[in-house]
């Protein structure tokens, strides 16, 4: 029986990284990347911003007010997805199995490999040919589970790397924060200080029916992770991941804004399953099917979201383009590939915080009454 290993890596500060790599005046300079207006949110900011107290998700003008001094940038998310897709390469080439969490992080399952080579050699060794290739800073952490190497990657910041051994995971999660234990929001470090709780070493030592009774299915969590135990496994990224949804027509259709309609509902339904799933789209293709069978698809990358105006305004633009023949349509579809996990906010640059508080009010009905139960005023033809 071979000994379970995962090695965890995390792009440090990855936007404000990806800008400093084309601007060295960014250099050891406060940087906030967000929206273009004091409305709008953090979507990042480097450590000697956050020494002010700069957070992701934190409205610009607070942002503003606690680092003036900051350089302020819209950023660029195409500009960050090719960045992203370029380390994907790396670690694709390298790599057995790994995931892919988000636009930035990445598990690799390295099990067995201590009966060919070192674990930590070969972990190192790649951390240094991505720094290296991409010129970006990378922290790493490696363990026996996800969730441990995830941790000791975040001791491990900025730009380097932790190593827990088998049996010293309790002992390396003790003196943690409770605030700082990954899975663990705002709402229930709040509750847990309030119980006497604020390091993950008291956490550990919670009888765990109490922390059930507590929490539900959650406490289970808790107190697993609080003891270093994860049993969840890596599912190996695939760059063909995808959702879709077509509609055939009863009568065929030569209206193109009933057309433009059909495919906007289902887009906008497909953001909805793109948000509930936590994952972000890298790749929109329109499909239409004429009367005679014939069959066409246009299809374009773009920065990864889940952002239904983003991909609305792509799916649009692939219609026109797509509709030129004129002729009676059969079938419509919208396809979003190139999937990874990540939370949708991180595409928002433009957006307002009024804004983002919109599109998830929408999927908080959506999710009570069901996804027909609010709609854009463009697709109510369908």
């Amino acid at each position: 029986m071979y000994q379970r290993a995962v090695l965890h890596l995390d792009m440090d500060t990855f936007f404000v990284s990806v800008e400093r790599k084309y601007n060295s005046e960014l250099l050891q300079r406060p940087v906030i990347i967000g929206g273009g207006s004091n409305r709008g949110v953090v979507s990042s900011s480097s450590y000697e911003a956050r020494r002010f107290g700069v957070r992701s998700g934190m409205p610009m003008a607070l942002a503003r007010r606690f680092c003036p001094e900051a350089v302020y940038l819209r950023g660029d998310m195409d500009l960050y997805s090719r960045e992203s897709r370029l380390i994907t390469d790396i670690i694709t080439e390298q790599a057995p199995v790994f995931s892919k969490n988000s636009i930035d992080e990445f598990d690799i399952d390295l099990s067995g490999m201590d009966r060919y080579l070192g674990v930590c050699k070969w972990s190192r060794e790649l951390r240094h040919r991505i720094m290296r290739e991409s010129g970006l800073p990378v922290s790493s952490g490696i363990s026996a589970n996800r969730f441990v190497s995830k941790m000791a990657t975040n001791a491990a910041k900025p730009c380097n790397e932790k190593q827990i051994p088998p049996g010293d995971e309790r002992p390396f999660l003790a003196p943690i924060h409770i605030a700082k234990m990954h899975g663990v929001g705002e709402v229930n470090a709040r509750k847990l200080i309030y119980m006497g709780i604020r390091h993950i070493g008291t956490l550990s030592k919670i009888p765990r029916r109490l922390l059930q009774r507590e929490f539900g299915k959650y406490g289970d969590y808790l107190w697993e992770r609080a003891n270093g135990i994860d049993p969840s496994v890596i599912t190996p990224y695939r760059r063909e991941k995808s959702i879709s949804r077509e509609r055939t027509f009863q009568t065929d259709s030569i209206d193109p804004v009933f057309l433009r309609a059909q495919l906007l509902d289902m887009c906008s339904r497909l953001g909805f399953q793109l948000r509930d799933a936590g994952k972000l789209a890298s790749c929109v293709t329109v499909k239409i099917r004429y009367s005679d069978f014939q069959t066409y698809t246009q299809q374009r990358k773009i920065p990864y979201t889940a952002n239904d105006r983003d991909l609305r305004r792509q799916v649009e633009e692939l219609f026109r383009k797509l509709y030129q023949r004129r002729q009676r349509v059969r079938l419509v579809g919208v396809k979003l590939s190139g999937l990874v996990s990540g939370s949708f906010q991180i595409s928002l640059l433009d957006d307002t915080a009024k804004e983002i508080e919109l599109l998830l009010a929408m999927d908080r009905i959506r999710k009570r009454f069901g996804e027909t139960a609010v709609r854009y005023c463009d697709a109510m033809m369908v």
